[in-house]
């Protein structure tokens, strides 16, 4: 059995060793075995396609959790927030990746002390520009120096978010990077958010069937431009095309997150047999508080689970969510069989990870299941809240 870490709650740390119906209702928990087999089967993969790993963080963000994926053989973390960096940075993460923009200065001068504290410790930080005024802006932050900080040129790739709209738009800001010392350029950011949750892979394939067009017509641009200008290496990827990626020969780093716990949203998806299945690994333990005829209500609701992807799963039984408010999901009967007892456990997988896991300080880490398991772990949320 592991100890509680220092900071845990007493009321958390007495549950270490106790069995899974002694949480307390509404609990994230996390199922350690299901976790492990999802971890292991993505380092496997990537490793097998000779592609780096660079889960997202954000997902998760935790510090045990990053350091247990490097263990695993991941490269370094994604994070998007300047604030997730410092905060994993500070419990032992030394590998990091800012996977978005930033532009207030104040900001950048946090960012360039980070990159400076990482590089004294052995590690790096890494960064993703778009604009002509990102890279003036972060090399006035960084200052003088060599390589400093690695920086990526965001190329929007049909997300229409974040990223110079076209292939051609890549050049000056690779020349512009290329130009501070302090600067490396590292090479091509190409995420298509929107790919991953395209329901059929024949979509998920015609996505990135684009995606690749636009990245190779980018390489070949700054590659012809000469002055021994490259974009050595392409990172991005999803956990929903994580594979048409790494099989790409385009592509060498995965950015693929949500992969270790798998959400109610991912599992919509129509599976892609050529890569690995995952298994739901997080929910919510959450109870009946409330019976009526036709539904019953359990005591999870916005402030528990996050719904912008959908509303919650249930695990296991034959019921499905109508409604949520913040203390409350609705639930009522998909068949036949009878509604669950008042005081009955049941558990809720989320639509979406990544917002879940922010609503909580903690994740409970179980082993043996969520029937017959015990509390293994108390997995702090090290980054909750992390958003400027």
């Amino acid at each position: 059995m592991k100890s509680a870490p220092d900071t845990a709650p007493p009321h958390l740390a007495a549950l270490l060793g106790q069995s899974v119906a002694t949480i307390d209702t509404p609990a994230l928990v996390v199922d350690l075995d299901a976790m492990e087999r999802n971890l292991q089967k993505m380092a496997d993969y990537a490793q097998a396609h000779g592609v780096k790993l660079r889960p997202h963080a954000k997902m998760h963000k935790s510090a045990a959790l990053s350091l247990r994926q490097m263990q695993a053989g991941a490269v370094g973390l994604c994070v998007q927030k300047t604030s997730e960096a410092e905060a994993l940075a500070a419990a032992g993460v030394h590998n990091l990746y800012i996977s978005n923009e930033v532009i207030a200065f104040p900001k950048l001068q946090r960012v360039a002390a980070l990159a400076r504290s990482l590089q004294a410790r052995g590690g790096r930080l890494a960064i993703a520009v778009d604009s002509l005024l990102g890279v003036e802006q972060l090399a006035q932050a960084m200052g003088p120096g060599e390589n400093l900080i690695d920086v990526f040129v965001e190329l929007d790739v049909g997300q229409k978010r974040c990223g110079v709209a076209e292939p051609a738009d890549v050049l000056p800001l690779a020349q512009a990077i290329a130009g501070h010392p302090s600067l490396r350029l590292a090479g091509l950011q190409a995420y298509n958010g929107r790919a991953q949750h395209l329901r059929t892979v024949t979509e998920r394939r015609a996505a990135l069937d684009e995606v690749i067009a636009r990245v190779q017509e980018a390489r070949r641009i700054v590659e012809a431009a000469g002055l021994s200008l490259s974009l050595p290496l392409v990172t991005g990827a999803g956990s929903g095309t994580f594979g048409l990626e790494a099989t790409s020969g385009v592509f060498g780093e995965l950015q693929a997150g949500s992969y270790l716990f798998m959400d109610a949203d991912y599992a919509r998806n129509e599976a892609d047999l050529a890569q690995p299945q995952f298994e739901h690994a997080l929910f919510v333990k959450s109870q009946v508080m409330s019976a009526s005829a036709g539904h019953v209500v359990v005591d999870a609701g916005h402030k528990s689970h996050a719904i912008e992807s959908g509303l919650p799963r249930v695990h296991g039984e034959a019921l499905e969510a109508t409604g949520c408010s913040d203390e409350h999901t609705t639930l009522r009967a998909t068949g036949a069989a009878p509604l669950p007892a008042l005081g009955s456990t049941l558990w809720l997988i989320p639509g979406h990870c990544d917002p879940t896991v922010n609503l909580h300080n903690w994740m409970i880490g179980v082993r043996g299941g969520l029937q017959a398991g015990s509390v293994a772990e108390l997995i702090r949320v090290d980054a909750r809240g992390a958003l400027d």
